[in-house]
C-alpha cells in the first residue's frame, strides 16, 4: 500500500512537470485569439465582426490538421521509451512532409475559397468583404503553424515541453506588438505613445482587420523559425540527432502518421464544430442567451486547459512506457492520471461555484447576461468530472496509438448523444414537456461527455490489459 502511494505520488509529479509548460502554452495561444478580438474591437464594430467571423472559419481548419499532426507524439514517445533514437528523426521528417502538404493545401484553399465560404452565411456585405481580406492574410501563416505544431509535438514527445511554453509566449508577444502596429498604424501609435516615434512609424497606415490577419501570420512564422533554431542547438534534442539531416517521403511512416493522426483530427474537429453548432442554434433565442452562453463557454474553456494539458502530457508518459515494453506501468500511469484528473475536476468545480460570478463580471456589465451565465456555469460543474475523465482517457489512448475507436466514440457521444439530446431538450416535445432552451443544450453536453467518458474508460481498460508477471 505504501509502495503504491509512493509510486502514485512520483507519477503525479512527473506528469505535472510535463503538463505545466503545456498548460502555459495553451493559455498563451488562447491569449493570441483574445488579443485579436479585443484589439480589433477598438477599431469599430465591423472590424470586430470580421475578425470574429473569420476566426470561426480558419480555426476549425487549423484544429483539424493539428490533430492529424498530433499523431507524431505517441510515435516519437514510443521510440524514446524504447531508446530507439535512430527512428526519431525519420519520424519527425515524415510528419513534416505531412505538415507541409496539409498546411499548404489549407492555405491555398482558404485563400481561394474565403469569399465563397463566407457567402454561405447571411453576413452583411461590408463585414463579409473585410472578413475575406482577413482570411486571405491569415492563409499565408497556415503552412508555418503546421510545421511549428509538428516541432512542438516532437518536443513534447521527447519530454521537453518547456519549448511549447517558450515559443507560445514568443508568439503572444510578437502578436501583441504586430497587432498594435498593423491594426492601428501610425495614428494609433501616436495616440498611445506621443509624437516622438521612430521616423516612419507615424506614417504607417492603419490596416484594421487585415492588419490583424497579417500580424497573426507574422507571429506564426516567428514561432516556427524560433522553434526550428531552438531544436537545432538545444541539448535536449541531441540524442535524436542521428542519421541523415533530411529524409525523402516514405509511404509506410507517412501511413502510420495518418493512421494515428487522422482520427485525432476528426475527433478534435467534431468537438470544435459541436460548440459552433450549438452557438448557431442558439442564435434564434436572442442576444441575451447567446451572450450568456458565449461568456460561460469561454470561461469554462479557459479552465478546461488544465485537464487538457494533463491529457497531452499523459500521451507522452504512456507512450514512453509502452516503448519500454512496461505494459503494467503504462496502465498504472494511465489510471493514476485519471485519479489526478478527478482531483483537478474538484478544484475546477470550486472555481466555478465560488469564482464564477466574479469571472462573469469581467466579461459584461449586463445584469441579465451575468445572471444567466452564472446559472450555466453551475450546470458546467456537473460535467467537470466527465469532461476531465474523457480528456485524460483520450490522452492515454493516444499514448497507446489507439485513436480509431477514440474517433468513433467522440463522434457518437458528441453529436447524436450530446447535440441530439441537447436539441431535443432545448426544443421540447409537444404534449410531453416544454423546451428548456439554452439549459437543454448544456444538459446535452453533460450527457455527451458522460457517455464519452464511460466508453473511453471501457476502451482503455481493454487496451491496457496487463501482461502478467511483469513488474511495475
Amino acid at each position: 500500500m505504501i509502495r503504491h502511494y509512493r509510486l502514485s505520488r512520483i507519477e503525479a509529479g512527473r506528469l505535472s512537470r510535463l503538463a505545466w509548460p503545456i498548460l502555459g502554452a495553451q493559455l498563451a495561444q488562447m491569449g493570441m485569439g483574445t488579443l485579436d478580438v479585443a484589439m480589433s474591437g477598438h477599431v469599430d464594430a465591423t472590424a470586430l465582426a470580421a475578425v470574429s467571423i473569420g476566426s470561426s472559419v480558419w480555426l476549425p481548419i487549423m484544429v483539424a490538421f493539428i490533430g492529424i499532426l498530433m499523431g507524431l507524439t505517441p510515435i516519437v514517445a514510443q521510440h524514446v521509451g524504447a531508446r530507439d533514437w535512430a527512428a526519431v528523426r525519420p519520424a519527425l521528417h515524415q510528419a513534416l512532409w505531412v505538415a507541409g502538404v496539409f498546411g499548404t493545401a489549407s492555405a491555398v484553399g482558404l485563400y481561394l475559397a474565403s469569399d465563397w465560404l463566407l457567402a454561405l452565411f447571411a453576413i452583411p456585405p461590408e463585414v463579409a468583404a473585410l472578413a475575406g481580406a482577413y482570411l486571405r492574410a491569415v492563409a499565408f501563416g497556415l503552412p508555418a503553424v503546421a510545421a511549428y505544431e509538428t516541432l512542438r509535438f516532437y518536443s513534447d514527445a521527447l519530454g521537453h515541453t518547456r519549448a511549447s511554453l517558450l515559443f507560445a509566449l514568443l508568439g503572444l508577444g510578437v502578436n501583441a506588438v504586430a497587432n498594435a502596429v498593423l491594426i492601428f498604424g501610425g495614428p494609433g501609435l501616436v495616440a498611445a505613445f506621443g509624437p516622438n516615434l521612430l521616423p516612419g512609424l507615424a506614417g504607417l497606415p492603419a490596416l484594421g482587420a487585415v492588419g490583424c490577419g497579417i500580424a497573426t501570420t507574422i507571429s506564426m512564422w516567428t514561432m516556427l523559425i524560433g522553434l526550428f533554431v531552438y531544436t537545432r542547438w538545444h541539448g535536449a534534442y541531441a540524442p535524436a540527432r542521428i542519421g541523415p539531416a533530411w529524409h525523402a517521403p516514405a509511404v509506410l511512416p507517412i501511413g502510420e502518421q495518418l493512421r494515428i493522426g487522422v482520427p485525432i483530427g476528426v475527433s478534435l474537429f467534431s468537438e470544435v464544430s459541436l460548440f459552433t453548432a450549438i452557438t448557431l442554434l442558439l442564435a434564434g433565442y436572442g442576444e441575451i442567451v447567446v451572450s450568456a452562453h458565449t461568456v460561460a463557454l469561454n470561461f469554462s474553456a479557459l479552465l478546461f486547459m488544465l485537464p487538457l494539458s494533463l491529457g497531452m502530457a499523459l500521451t507522452v508518459r504512456v507512450g514512453q512506457a509502452r516503448g519500454r515494453a512496461k505494459f503494467r506501468h503504462a496502465r498504472f500511469i494511465a489510471f493514476n492520471a485519471l485519479a489526478l484528473a478527478m482531483g483537478v475536476a474538484l478544484v475546477l468545480d470550486a472555481i466555478l461555484i465560488f469564482g464564477g460570478p466574479y469571472a462573469v463580471g469581467l466579461y459584461t456589465d449586463n445584469t441579465a447576461v451575468r445572471q444567466l451565465a452564472v446559472q450555466l456555469l453551475l450546470i458546467a460543474t456537473i460535467y467537470q468530472f466527465s469532461d476531465a475523465a474523457q480528456v485524460a482517457l483520450a490522452g492515454a489512448l493516444r499514448g497507446y496509438k489507439d485513436t480509431r475507436v477514440l474517433m468513433w466514440v467522440t463522434l457518437v457521444a458528441y453529436w447524436p448523444v450530446g447535440l441530439g439530446s441537447g436539441h431535443l431538450l432545448a426544443a421540447g416535445v409537444d404534449g410531453l414537456f416544454t423546451g428548456l432552451g439554452v439549459y437543454g443544450y448544456w444538459i446535452g453536453l453533460i450527457a455527451g461527455l458522460s457517455v464519452a467518458a464511460m466508453l473511453l474508460l471501457l476502451r482503455l481498460t481493454w487496451v491496457s490489459r496487463p501482461v502478467r508477471r511483469q513488474p511495475i
